[in-house]
């Protein structure tokens, strides 16, 4: 049985997340067949069997919340106590978020996946015992026209997350390299050359203190079905369906093909890719939880020290109060 922390978090059996679910880098092509989309890496025995394995792992999703909420704390606190007491109080606005070596960590979680792959609902899950106020989610759709007047890097830089921020990329510039590439939308020559200006921006980011943690949901055709199924067959899931969903599903094995090669000629050590079996939802949550929990623990946070005399101000507050109740309040 996997070893359980004061917290009462469980750990992967066999290994750490980060080590279980990344790609075999080799710089051409990943085996997405290879891995089966309802398997469960790492689940330790505790979980159970059957419909307990799902609770437990939505047990263990909380307590993993906690936990994240706890880190990114810890991230956000030392990028206010490095900005000084003169910082602004609002929230950095995402033109802040330019690179500089000098400034506090960064953490950016890229998920892709195909329609219907669950990157709505692991941010919900995941990023949601986070605070709000610490989070830089942002989604990536059709580039407006003046984006396509830039480099497909541009709308990218400009979302970066703030420094202390946890930034969320829902699609990303990946889809450069994919729906770009099947659809054709640029020439082979071009999308091709995009897989190394990818791999030198991301190297950037690396060493401008942003820790980037990519995360393909891989979802067999069978659940994408049924997911789109669902979608037709609930009103209230009818806004979430496209029917350009179907033509994508068409070209299934391009897609297939596209992500493979992106897998392989974008894992670096400096940004990862990590492929998480995504038709277990509860599996999906609990597996991108842990790697976020992992990947925080290498980034070995604290709360920063006080920037002034702890023992001072205990010692104007008392004297203050001391004032107040002689005048009477």
């Amino acid at each position: 049985m996997s070893g359980v922390d004061e917290s009462g978090i469980v750990a992967p059996e066999g290994g750490r997340m980060r080590d279980l679910l990344r790609v075999a880098p080799d710089g051409g092509m990943v085996d997405l067949a290879a891995i089966d989309p309802r398997s469960t890496p790492g689940l330790p025995t505790a979980a159970g069997s059957g419909k307990r394995r799902k609770a437990w792992a939505h047990e263990q999703v909380e307590l993993l919340g906690t936990e994240l909420g706890r880190q990114q704390e810890m991230l956000y606190a030392s990028a206010k106590a490095a900005a000084g007491p003169e910082a602004p109080t609002s929230a950095p606005t995402a033109a802040d978020a330019h690179l500089d070596g000098d400034r506090p960590r960064r953490l950016l979680l890229v998920l892709q996946a195909m329609d219907c792959g669950g990157k709505d609902g692991t941010i919900k899950r995941v990023a949601g015992a986070m605070n709000p106020l610490g989070l830089h989610i942002r989604s990536f759709g059709p580039p407006t026209g003046e984006e396509r007047r830039h480099d497909f890097l541009w709308r990218i830089r400009r979302a970066l997350p703030p420094p202390g921020y946890v930034g969320i990329f829902n699609r990303s510039h990946y889809e450069d390299v994919l729906i770009a590439r099947v659809a054709s939308l640029v020439d082979e020559t071009t999308w091709r050359a995009r897989y190394d200006q990818i791999n030198a921006f991301e190297r950037e980011l690396a060493e401008g203190a942003v820790t980037v943690v990519k995360v393909m949901l891989h979802i067999s055709y069978g659940e994408q079905g049924e997911r789109l199924m669902e979608r037709l067959s609930d009103p209230r899931k009818h806004w979430k369906y496209n029917p350009s969903d179907l033509e994508s599903r068409a070209r299934w094995d391009d897609y297939q093909a596209a992500y493979a090669e992106a897998l392989g000629r974008c894992d670096t050590d400096a940004a990862p890719w990590f492929v998480v079996p995504a038709d277990r939802k509860w599996y999906r949550d609990w597996a991108v939880a842990h790697l976020l929990r992992e990947t925080f623990a290498g980034l070995d946070l604290g709360y920063p020290p006080a920037g002034f005399d702890v023992e001072r101000e205990r010692q104007r507050l008392r004297g203050g109060d001391e004032r107040a109740k002689v005048n009477g309040r």
